[in-house]
């Protein structure tokens, strides 16, 4: 069809709002509420622009055969400016200490458009800020009242953990009842962090703890690195999305003084010894299937509150997080004669979930916490500019041996099917006993947020699932329980995409996810490391070979499920 923007004649296709439309032939209306198929509802006003004569919110407007579209009128100019100052005008204007301040997308809004001050008093009630839970931070006196949050609780998790409360200016964001966080079935997954356009919500700072630690000469402080780190982390220094930054980000971590720099994805192929070995049990012997994943935090607390009754289909292998500072605290510390009550151990994690596992019980094999300290991307970033390090000219490194070696399977941990696919990788083998002349299981790859394939393996057939999104999880989990769907074999990911989605990763303003696949920009980088190592499967990893001959002896030993494995919880569903 054909319209007008600012005066200029332009064909689009049918169906699209003017926003879209716009966005097509070249100009930006800037937003704040919106986001994509998850929140269009027009609240916040700022996308306002003229159609034939009408001011309209253009993200719910749907452009029309011969229209005349006006962005850049002094009228548009002046609604959009008074919105903003309405918003101001309830606002916690304390930016300069705020942590979202030079990404808080309101604040980009103000300067772009010149709002220094408001020339409305707004009712301004003081709110408490929520820290009850380890993971985030809730403050009301921040939020805009967007509902992105809302929204994306709602629509990707299918949990509805806060919603609104009140109308008018007593309107604010709550949970029910006025619980805490940390007392309702929030599952810590962080998406509504991710996509907070403001400071309203923001991970639980644990950096003080890593900086004390590190100021500890008597302590031997140690830090592992998750597979989706090192795809994001060069976001936060301008670097492009989807850039691997894995020997930068290693040089980074040893010039903030860690005593030993080790990489997450050891632990990966770890984990993928012991959970192929528990998969290959089950089916072989009937135990309970289908067997579902237990590396996403976020997940497991989602089927604690959720799904009780399927906790015994969940693996019983603690995360490859949890893993590694289990092998640190026996293994590591016997080998070189430490104490472990004196290591630190430290986890760099694209997820807010983290937080919260690494005070599960039975997350401590040697009697002390197998992590003591998970901190997200965002917050290595920030210890990284304050400490003065010029990421984007640092040379690349490598990992510290022996927990720093790792093979390409784990490094698609990463992503959304990744998990599935180095499973695979060592399970099939291990069934046939014959090598694999194809490593990458193509069905189990992409963002689609419910994936399925089919595999003979050595007269068996394996049935598997891959969801990522817990109303995904959602819509597998009620097919399983009904009958529909006869699985073997499921993984499950809290975040949509996977880990390189996660809550804990560099921010990037809605009008760059809303318009690019971040999750598919960030995997790839996974997917090109693991496609350039030279040792591709889990189980040929010469350092978890040697692992298991000095110390666990095999995989599903007693001594590996004693410091390896873990066990679940049912909780109350609020």
């Amino acid at each position: 069809m054909k319209i007008t923007v600012n005066g200029l004649p332009y064909e689009v296709e049918e169906g699209l709002t003017i926003l879209e439309a716009c966005r097509k032939v070249g100009v930006k209306i800037p937003t704040l509420c919106w986001l994509k198929e998850i929140n269009e509802i027009g609240a916040c006003r700022i996308c306002l622009v003229e159609a034939n004569g009408r001011l309209v919110a253009s993200c719910v407007i749907k452009a029309e055969e011969g229209m005349n579209i006006v962005t850049n009128s002094d009228r548009v100019f002046r609604a959009r400016k008074n919105n903003l100052e309405l918003l101001l005008s309830v606002h916690n204007k304390k930016c300069l200490s705020c942590e979202k301040s030079g990404k808080c997308e309101f604040q980009q809004l103000c300067n772009e458009m010149g709002v220094d001050e408001t020339h409305y008093e707004g009712y301004r009630k003081e709110y408490p800020i929520d820290d009850s839970a380890p993971y985030f931070i809730r403050d009301n006196n921040k939020c805009i009242l967007c509902r992105r949050c809302i929204a994306v609780c709602q629509a990707n998790q299918g949990i509805g953990a806060i919603g609104p409360v009140n109308r008018g200016f007593a309107t604010y964001i709550n949970t029910a009842f006025d619980r805490d966080l940390a007392d309702i079935s929030c599952v810590g997954c962080g998406q509504c962090v991710r996509v907070c356009p403001t400071g309203a919500l923001m991970e639980k700072d644990s950096t003080a703890g890593v900086w004390a630690a590190l100021g500890q000469k008597e302590k031997h402080v140690v830090v592992q690195t998750a597979p989706a780190v090192r795809a994001a982390l060069g976001e936060e220094f301008g670097l492009p999305i989807g850039t691997d930054v894995e020997g930068k980000m290693v040089a980074a971590l040893r010039r903030l003084g860690f005593d030993k720099v080790f990489d997450t994805n050891f632990a990966a192929d770890l984990t993928i010894m012991e959970e192929a070995n528990e998969l290959i049990g089950r089916v072989q012997n009937g135990g309970v299937l289908p067997m579902i994943t237990s590396c996403s935090p976020g997940w497991i607390k989602y089927c604690e509150h959720f799904y009780p009754e399927m906790i015994p289909n969940l693996s019983t292998c603690k995360s490859p997080q949890q893993m590694f500072g289990a092998v640190l605290k026996t293994y590591y510390a016997e080998k070189n004669n430490i104490d472990p009550k004196d290591i630190v151990s430290v986890s760099v994690m694209p997820c807010t979930a983290k937080k919260f596992e690494i005070g599960r019980a039975d997350q401590s094999a040697s009697g002390y916490a197998d992590v003591d300290h998970s901190i997200t991307t965002k917050e290595l970033a920030r210890m990284i500019r304050k400490a003065g390090i010029d990421f984007a000219n640092l040379p690349d490194e490598q990992f510290d041996d022996p927990l720093g070696r790792s093979t390409g399977a784990a490094v698609i941990f990463g992503a959304t099917g990744g998990v599935m696919e180095a499973a695979l990788r060592t399970a099939v083998e291990k069934i046939t006993g014959e090598q694999l002349g194809n490593l990458e299981f193509t069905e189990v790859r992409g963002t689609a947020g419910i994936k399925e394939a089919t595999y003979e393996v050595g007269g068996l057939t394996v049935s598997v699932c891959v969801a990522s999104g817990l109303a995904n999880a959602k819509k597998v989990l009620e097919a399983v329980k009904s009958g529909e769907k006869n699985y073997t074999f499921i993984e499950i990911m809290a975040c949509p995409g996977g880990c390189v989605n996660g809550g804990g990763q560099p921010t990037q303003p809605s009008e760059v996810y809303n318009f690019n696949d971040l999750k598919a920009m960030r995997a790839k980088a996974l997917y090109n490391n693991d496609a350039a190592k030279e040792v591709r499967k889990s189980h040929e990893n010469e350092a978890i070979k040697t692992l298991y001959a000095e110390y666990f002896g095999e995989p599903g030993s007693h001594k590996a499920h004693e410091a390896l494995h873990t066990t679940y919880v049912a909780r109350d569903r609020f």
